[in-house]
Formats: C-alpha cells, structure tokens, sequence
C-alpha cells in the first residue's frame, strides 16, 4: 500500500496520468479515436461545440505525449488522419471502468 505522503509526490502515478489526460476535450478526443482513425473534421464534428484552434492544441499535445499519431497524406486537397497509438489504446481499460462507473453511480 502507498503512504499517504507519497500520494502528492511529484511522481505520482495517478497525478502523471491527469496531467496527461486532464485537460479539457483531451478524454473526448481519445474516446472518439478509440474505433479508428478520423479527419480531422470528423473530430470536431463528433465532438460538436469544439474550437478549431482548441482542437488543433490538444490533437498536437495528444501527439508530442505519444498517445495519437498524425497522418498526412500528399493529396489535393490534403488529406489529415488521427488515430490512436499503442500507448493511446492502451487506455482502453481506463475508459471501460469510467463508463461502468458512470452507469453504475451517475
């Protein structure tokens, strides 16, 4: 068991997973990423009410975070895909229990 000192440590495991995951649109993002690849407009589609440029900010974090990989392809017009890397569907599980606990206790 961890000590209760540990649990605001710097390196804590759970602070480390919602610095990456906690900022806003970043769990919708990856929920929306979690059945294939999207363009980028598919994304703000699904995601309804999302800035542009906020989309852009967190699809970029996502990807220096190794979580999502960017594909461009050189067409015209240009062609953007998202999709999910390994540690990105990794989070499977972590959603899985968040929508169990949601239907469960809200």
């Amino acid at each position: 068991m961890t000590s209760k000192s540990s649990l605001h440590h710097d390196n804590c495991p759970i602070e480390q997973v919602m610095d990456l995951l906690g900022g806003k649109w970043t769990m919708l993002i990856i929920r929306d990423l979690m059945p294939g690849c999207l363009r980028f407009s598919q994304l703000q589609q699904s995601l309804g009410n999302i800035n542009p440029r906020t989309l852009s900010s967190r699809l970029s974090a996502l990807e220096e975070s190794g979580l999502v990989i960017r594909r461009a392809y050189a067409e015209v017009p240009p062609r953007v895909e998202y999709s999910l890397t390994d540690k990105g569907r990794a989070l499977l599980p972590l959603f899985e229990a968040i929508q169990h606990y949601a239907e469960h206790w809200l």
